[in-house]
């Protein structure tokens, strides 16, 4: 018995050492569905939030056990960067954390930040925070003036700054929120009107008051000149900043629609035993909330509304960027049906804007890096992404004027940029290594050649101590979850692992580094797919096609699924059951650049749906039973996997669909428009997509499954469905509902009973 926790120790020393060794299966995990979904008990909950100290000595992250509760809130913990264990910190040690996030500016030296709706400010050379405000109504956006003297901030939907020597505080802004009711005025002619001037005719008490008011209104003018911007009905100030001159404030201001009507989403198992309804959101084709900006005029409070230059086109206008000089600022403008981009160059004192760079796609604007917007240290260039040559790569251009220049190229994507603290370079985060692996390169500001930093294969997440000299890295394969590993920022640069979130049930039972096939489709693509295969796997047996959620997301990849980990061990139950399992990175996947993205425009469960089928053909040719063939997926996997059981009924004999949407005219407006269009103006692209119009084709088992307070795919969409299903008199199907469930699962009961109805389904369809 001693030996055995020698041994134990052993092993857990060499797995925090970096050491890549494994411990072998020793039979005692069950693989069963109530282990695996377990979830983050059995596999770890990932680091998250990684920062460091101001001497670049120590790691901080957020993470938990994998022994506690899943409701319960992560701690944040600290690793010495270069040997030594990680430590939890006490709620009061945590206080003093680095913040994960904050305003920092050319210095670095402090950063500003908000922690339970009141200021702080951070010293990194000592490492320590300063609280600078304790009010009760909640401060946020906090920044520093261009002299780093003060501290502007919004509390109460004005912006202040603070003084960070004396604490002196000023109001800058002077907004109105909209009347709830339009302000009543007596009617002219009427008697309101005869009454109102009658009294102030013959009372003097009613003209003393008038008069006082009147004269209290002028003072206030003349001390404070600044006008007030009262926000028309349906208007909010979203976000406000200070200028770097000081000579005004920029205002995102957006406007909700008139008329609109949010789909609330009913909750039945409360606290208080009555049905609540929790706030839901409109649909695709409803009227959108829109944004401009308002430049204010900091001393007078003037304003003035920014002017895109783009005429009668419906456009939504996004902060604008300030260079580190504070003398020019930049800002994106989209056209709302997101086929068009602007990055402009916006005038503060005149409100004019300058178009820099212009790009338009017949289907839709998307990409990893499709946010990504920085200034050089020069102030004289904007650096992008865009996938204008049909992936998404890294470009900059002047602000000068003058063509966009592309600094990457490839057939890869460019998922993450950073500018180098001295400005001289890019750290990139690529997958030119190969689309199912991401890693961490630097390169001249100039472009250039890449030097890859990262070498192990899988996925990296870098995050760089404040001198750049080493790195902290989230770094997970196949089949080992998620751990942060250290080393030096330097080319194929030698890292150890210094966490291990696994229970050790986990390293218990040898998961698979199972490969990665590419399906043949039929009109020539090959499609990147992971292959589950039984060693001992009898020709004519079952399979089953695993659908991934969400359309634009990759799940093919050498690193561990962040989307997707219980299902990965779901199909290593699967194989011990005796069935080959595929999982594909099917047309509208992301990391496969902009065809492949928009391959579905106009027809969701078009050829998104053929990969898949393709992917059952292939199954066939790999050894299954034609007629023992099984499918089932969540959200965009449910809704495949309802159009491939009604549209192509003898491909699967059963199918489970998990948190289906099944009438895209039920669904939000941000994803759906980009893809179809709006239902009042692409009827046909709604109707061809639609798995309700398709119901009557039906033939084998199908089971959905639903959580009941889902507030992204509503329930209505399982229960319009049902009735359909009613009304065709099919029977082959049922459903199973969760009461408190989401559209994520939380509770790992709920998981289970999901994934057993499943296997059951498989069992009982794919096995007679």
């Amino acid at each position: 018995m001693a030996l055995k926790r020698i041994v134990l120790v052993v092993s857990l020393l060499a797995l925090l050492a970096g050491q890549r060794t494994e411990i072998s299966a020793q039979g005692k995990f069950l693989l069963t569905i109530d282990n695996i979904m377990r979830g983050p008990e059995l596999y770890g909950y990932p680091p998250q939030e990684v920062r460091w100290s101001g001497d670049n000595q120590r790691i901080y992250f957020q993470w938990k056990q994998a022994s506690e509760p899943f409701d319960k809130p992560a701690d944040t913990w600290m690793v010495p960067r270069d040997s030594g264990y990680p430590r939890k910190l006490s709620d009061e040690d945590a206080k003093t954390a680095p913040p994960v996030s904050g305003d920092t500016k050319r210095d670095r030296k402090r950063t500003v930040y908000v922690r339970d709706g009141d200021l702080f400010l951070y010293d990194f050379t000592i490492d320590k925070a300063r609280q600078l405000t304790k009010t009760l109504d909640a401060e946020k956006d906090p920044r520093f003036t261009q002299d780093e003297k003060r501290v502007a901030f919004t509390r109460g939907g004005n912006l202040y700054v603070m003084s960070l020597e004396g604490g002196e505080i000023e109001q800058l802004t002077d907004i109105k929120p909209a009347p709830a009711a339009p302000q009543s005025k007596p009617a002219a002619e009427s008697s309101q009107e005869f009454l109102q001037k009658q009294e102030k005719e013959l009372l003097a008490a009613v003209r003393d008051r008038v008069r006082q008011k009147d004269a209290e209104e002028a003072r206030k003018r003349r001390e404070n000149p600044r006008k007030s911007f009262e926000l028309a009905e349906r208007q909010t100030a979203q976000h406000l900043e200070l200028c770097p001159s000081e000579k005004c404030v920029i205002a995102l201001i957006a406007e909700g629609p008139k008329g609109d009507k949010p789909d609330n989403v009913p909750n039945y198992v409360t606290e208080s035993g009555y049905t609540e309804e929790v706030k839901g959101r409109t649909n695709v084709g409803d009227l959108q909330e829109r944004t401009r900006v308002a430049i204010l005029d900091a001393v007078i409070g003037e304003v003035q509304w920014a002017d895109p230059g783009t005429g009668d086109k419906q456009v939504n206008l996004d902060l604008p960027l300030f260079n580190e000089q504070g003398n020019r600022a930049v800002m994106v403008v989209r056209s709302v049906d997101n086929k068009d981009r602007w990055i402009q160059l916006l005038d503060t004192a005149s409100a004019k804007t300058t178009t820099l760079f212009h790009e338009h796609d017949d289907a839709w604007l998307d990409g990893p890096g499709y946010d990504t917007l920085g200034w050089l240290k020069n102030g004289d260039e904007i650096y992008f992404e865009s996938e204008r040559d049909g992936w998404d790569h890294l470009y900059t251009v002047s602000a000068l004027g003058g063509e966009a220049r592309q600094l990457t190229s490839g057939k890869f994507e460019v998922t993450d940029v950073k500018l180098s603290e001295d400005g001289s370079k890019f750290y990139l985060t690529t997958s030119e290594a190969g689309a199912p692996e991401h890693h961490f390169y630097s390169m001249s500001v100039d472009g250039g050649p890449r030097t890859r930093i990262t070498m192990e294969p899988g996925g990296h997440r870098v995050t760089l101590s404040r001198d750049e000299k080493y790195l902290a890295d989230v770094y997970s394969y196949v089949n080992r979850p998620p751990e942060i590993y250290t080393g030096e920022n330097k080319p194929a640069t030698k890292e150890e692992k210094r966490t291990d979130s696994p229970s050790k049930d986990f390293w218990e039972y040898p998961w698979q580094d199972a490969p990665i096939v590419q399906v043949p489709a039929r009109d020539g693509a090959m499609i990147p797919a992971r292959f589950f295969k039984p060693a001992n796997y009898q020709p004519g047996g079952p399979a089953v096609v695993f659908v991934h959620g969400a359309g634009y997301l990759q799940n093919v990849v050498k690193s561990w699924s962040p989307n997707y980990p219980r299902e990965y061990l779901f199909h290593h139950f699967l194989m011990e059951h005796g069935y080959m399992v595929l999982d594909m990175d099917y047309r509208a996947s992301s990391g496969y650049g902009r065809d492949w993205r928009t391959a579905i425009y106009r027809h969701m469960g078009g050829k998104d749906l053929d990969d898949n089928l393709d992917g059952a053909k292939w199954l066939i040719a790999q050894g299954a039973d034609p007629k023992r063939i099984g499918i089932y997926g969540g959200s965009y996997g449910g809704f495949i996997t309802l159009m491939a059981m009604f549209t192509s009924p003898d491909t699967f004999a059963a199918g489970a669909a998990l948190r289906p949407v099944t009438d895209w005219a039920h669904y939000n407006h941000e994803y759906t428009s980009n893809i179809l269009n709006t239902p009042q103006a692409d009827a046909e692209a709604f109707r061809q997509s639609s798995p309700i119009y398709f119901a009557e084709g039906l033939k084998g088992a199908l089971l959905i499954c639903h959580g009941m307070v889902d507030t992204n795919v509503f329930f209505q969409d399982t229960v319009r469905l049902v009735q359909r299903l009613v009304e065709l008199r099919k029977e082959n199907w049922s459903v199973a509902m969760y009461p408190v469930e989401n559209h994520a699962f939380v509770r790992p009961e709920s998981w289970a009973d999901e994934y057993k109805r499943i296997f059951k389904l498989f069992e009982d369809n794919l096995k007679r």
